[in-house]
């Protein structure tokens, strides 16, 4: 059988994917990748690390699917993180300085105060916050000794250069949108935006279509040296392609240890509301564009909770939660500050409403409802700017396949949400792409009709103004300011 190998690079593991002809998934393999705080709000991986625990999930799935023929490999990847190394031998210079990490909120503040912001946006589709790579990749800079080849990347450009033996210094125009140093209308690396963030453009990947030819493998265990790599996109947007979300309105919400709610444009829109707007993907030269609000803490906080009750896992936790009433305390998961639509790197974790009548269901209800409240959030600031309809909305992600959980999210939104069976869609879709290089699947059409198991889960009823007015109450809190003593 002849197969498309799809690695799916995320924050906390690295899959691996073999996906046929049927576009059906006939092998899998993940392994661990490790990440540190080294300081309060600092979020760093080992890119060595990383590459290894893409080479430990290939292995594993190739070692339960023997019998398969690598046709071509795809890369998705956790956007956003960034990392540089030596362009000459290929050493790592740095660390991957993730997505997560609030190390830059200063430079981001200054170039605020500098009047900065509004530019930047317009070129990029993005605000100034430190989630987004243009201060990081500076940050980097300022720690290698001058002189020294660099080359700078977001994780796909790594991947690329590991897979290829330090042949390729390319990135998909997906990734590139999300580095703060790309020009939208243009796509291509912007001279100024450079000089905003201090960077010389001259250290970033060729930007490709996300459907293309990004080298050929080399050294990579179990794969044929020669392997092409026909496709590379970010993991949100591979979702989004996978779950075949291609009218404009179609759109999908992915849960991890963050949450990307993505809605595909019919044209570019300049961003508004606490949204963002960004390249879906981008084929034949033609980008697709799409809104995007990107939230910083989703599933992340229900280990933490269900750690803090005594409870043995997760799944307890969202059980004991289902057996409360919703319209207990509020709970706003700001542990690292707020993403969209809000974008308030002050913001703090906290309970708010809590009396001694709160029981623990209550505690872990508030938590999990933490999830749907963010994701409405962002939708509702979504609906407002685009002035068009919702679409099909699909979810997945570990937590999307808990029936509770997308139940309160289906409730909160008042919308229709597709519950997938595949917890893989960000690989089917790198896969897809790689299909469409290879000649496996003719156009989107195609892809469109390929099965899919799903599940549909309808709004209920529910009082909403009163469950939003807790949690607007706790957002309230969250994000106020005051002057301490320890401020000054």
């Amino acid at each position: 059988m002849r197969a498309i190998l799809a690695i799916d690079q995320g924050t906390t593991n690295s899959k691996a994917v073999l996906v046929s002809e049927k576009g059906e998934i006939v092998g899998r393999g993940s392994a661990p990748v490790g990440i540190t705080y080294p300081k309060p709000g600092w979020v760093e991986q080992d890119p060595r690390r990383l590459y290894a625990s893409v080479c430990e999930a290939i292995d594993a799935c190739l070692k339960a699917t023997p019998d398969v023929a690598v046709e071509a490999v795809a890369i998705s990847n956790q956007r956003e993180s960034v990392t540089a190394w030596d362009a000459e031998t290929g050493d790592a210079l740095g660390p991957v300085v993730s997505w997560q990490c609030r190390r830059t909120a200063q430079d981001c503040e200054r170039l605020i105060v500098e009047g900065r912001l509004d530019r930047v946006q317009a070129l990029t589709g993005l605000p100034l916050d430190p989630m987004f790579p243009g201060s990081k990749f500076r940050w980097l800079l300022d720690r290698i000794r001058a002189g020294r080849p660099v080359r700078l990347g977001t994780v796909d450009s790594w991947l690329v250069h590991c897979l290829t033996g330090g042949r390729r210094h390319v990135c998909d125009a997906s990734n590139a949108a999300r580095s703060q140093l790309f020009d939208l209308r243009e796509q291509r690396w912007s001279e100024e935006l450079g000089e905003i963030f201090g960077v010389d453009i001259a250290l970033l990947p060729e930007v490709l279509d996300s459907s293309a030819d990004f080298g050929r493998t080399q050294g990579l265990p179990g794969v044929p040296d020669g392997t092409p790599i026909m496709a590379v996109i970010g993991d949100s947007h591979a979702a989004l392609f996978g779950h075949g979300a291609f009218k404009p309105g179609d759109g999908k919400v992915t849960f991890g240890t963050g949450s990307s709610v993505m809605t595909t444009l019919p044209r570019f829109i300049p961003p508004r509301n606490g949204v963002t707007t960004t390249v879906a993907w981008r084929l034949h030269g033609k980008p697709t564009f799409a809104f995007e609000g990107n939230i910083l803490v989703c599933a992340a906080s229900l280990p933490w909770m269900a750690d803090i009750l005594g409870l043995s896992d997760v799944a307890a936790l969202v059980e004991l939660a289902a057996s409360a009433e919703p319209g207990g305390p509020g709970f706003v998961p700001a542990f690292v500050g707020l993403g969209a639509p809000y974008w308030n790197s002050d913001a703090r974790a906290l309970f708010s409403q809590i009396n001694f009548n709160t029981t623990r269901a209550q505690m872990a209800r508030s938590v999990t409802d933490s999830i749907a409240f963010q994701v409405h959030d962002v939708i509702a600031a979504m609906r407002a700017q685009s002035g068009g309809e919702l679409g099909a909305l699909y979810v997945d992600g570990g937590p999307s396949q808990n029936r509770f959980l997308m139940q309160c999210v289906s409730n909160l939104i008042e919308h229709r949400v597709i519950q997938c069976e595949a917890p893989e869609a960000s690989a089917l879709g790198a896969a897809y792409l790689a299909g469409l290089s290879l000649g496996l699947w003719s156009d989107l059409q195609v892809i469109a009709e390929l099965p899919r198991s799903s599940h549909i889960i309808d709004p209920e009823p529910v009082d909403r103004a009163v469950l939003l007015n807790t949690w607007n109450d706790a957002l309230a809190r969250s994000t106020a300011r005051e002057t301490t003593a320890n401020d000054e």
